[in-house]
């Protein structure tokens, strides 16, 4: 095998070269098939067309590239990440799964395993263009139903109309959908996140991607002059939305591996001179227990009610999204942990507080997930960075996990996610 480092500078030479492919000049954003994509497809199947590989795009737009097997008719592993991104973005969320796969692949110099590997570079998993997530796993799992593709981007175009204009017949979006022979889906990806610089760890095997609950909490009062209106006479939804924002974060604070956000508020009417009588407010509560984010939401709703009552105010909320915690494979996991220990790093075990393709294909198939430091824990933005030492131990460490699996007749008999 080349020398590890020769070919974590590759990848992370390949995952800037890539950055160059954007929508936008002097910033990376690549959204659901938007031309930059091309690129992207073109250079990746360029790196992998010497190796033998075949390679398509499928309807959903999904770069989907298969290195054989040494045994006709074998079944398929999967490999990958997303090759989209956020507007004004980093150049490693995602990509760096998809190209540190490749390596993976250019690492075996010609040598064929006992299962095909599939490399797949997901059209989309970020929900930028279409405010709906996932498009491209959704597609190989068979859940990218008509509904979703009559949604609009802020154009009005829909999504059957990008994947027409990308030149691409969205009634075949059922072929795009994985049979039978996959036997499981690995994603490498950065952390995101400061937990693994934190702790010194260059990589972390995620054990569960935590659920989610997103929810909409609108505070009504009553709007009125801010000079003549006593304090003591005041029903100020932005005063109560405030207090409600303080106990939000005091209750997660206190809550073990809780974690609550409100990151969007908007009053009304939104004049300096005026008491606000409305304010709407987004909240955001994740963990990797179900019933513990539930109880969670019931207690801040609660929190929301006491607040309102007391200041003579009104509440009410939306549940907006329901995700329910995806734990991953127990059988990948444990054989990922013993790759990262064999890469002679510590098997740290984790949650992932972010969603990934990897909740989506679980559905399907047995998945794991393989996380890398994050320095400065910066993600979605243009200082999001790897060190070449990580990405060289997260090499070796993928590796031994398709050695490990290949020489495992447990895996091999493995034919769908029971």
């Amino acid at each position: 095998m080349r020398n590890s480092k020769t070919l974590a500078l590759e990848v992370v030479e390949r995952c800037q070269a890539l950055a160059r492919h954007s929508e936008d000049t002097g910033s990376i954003r690549r959204t659901f098939l938007c031309p930059a994509m091309r690129g992207c497809h073109q250079k990746i199947t360029s790196w992998l067309a010497p190796l033998g590989a075949s390679s398509r795009i499928d309807a959903a737009g999904n770069l989907r590239i298969t290195y054989p097997s040494s045994e006709a008719n074998a079944p398929r592993l999967l490999l990958g990440s997303h090759l989209d991104s956020v507007p004004n973005a980093g150049a490693y969320d995602g990509i760096l799964g998809v190209v540190l796969a490749a390596a993976l692949l250019s690492a075996l110099e010609g040598r064929k395993l006992p299962y095909a590997v599939e490399l797949v570079g997901f059209s989309e998993e970020e929900g930028v263009r279409f405010a709906t997530p996932f498009l491209g796993s959704r597609a190989l799992v068979g859940t990218l139903n008509a509904d979703m593709l009559g949604r609009k981007d802020a154009q009005g175009v829909t999504i059957m109309e990008a994947i027409e204009g990308f030149g691409l017949n969205p009634l075949e979006i059922p072929e795009a959908r994985i049979g039978e022979n996959v036997l499981g889906y690995i994603e490498f990806h950065i952390e995101q996140g400061p937990l693994l610089e934190s702790l010194g760890h260059p990589l972390g095997v995620v054990e569960t991607i935590v659920g989610q609950s997103r929810l909409e909490v609108t505070f009504l009062g009553h709007a009125n002059h801010a000079g003549t209106t006593p304090m003591h006479l005041r029903q100020d939804a932005l005063a109560a939305a405030a207090e409600w924002i303080c106990a939000v974060e005091n209750h997660a604070k206190h809550t073990s591996e809780l974690v609550a956000t409100v990151g969007a508020i908007q009053a009304k009417p939104g004049t300096g001179n005026v008491i606000a009588g409305e304010a709407r407010l987004s909240l955001d509560v994740r963990h990797r227990v179900d019933t513990a984010r539930k109880t969670a939401v019931s207690y801040l709703l609660h929190e929301a009610e006491e607040i309102a009552t007391r200041r003579g105010l009104t509440v009410r909320s939306r549940i907006l999204l329901e995700q329910p915690a995806v734990p991953m494979n127990p059988f990948l996991v444990e054989q990922a942990a013993k790759a990262v220990s064999l890469a002679g790093c510590e098997a740290y075990r984790m949650v992932s507080g972010a969603g990934h393709d990897a909740m989506i294909m679980a559905s399907r198939v047995p998945s794991a997930m393989i996380f890398l430091r994050t320095p400065g824990g910066v993600s979605h933005d243009p200082e999001e960075s790897v060190a070449v030492a990580d990405v060289a131990k997260a090499i070796e460490c993928g590796c031994h996990l398709l050695e490990r699996l290949a020489n495992s007749e447990e895996f091999l008999r493995r034919k769908q996610h029971a």
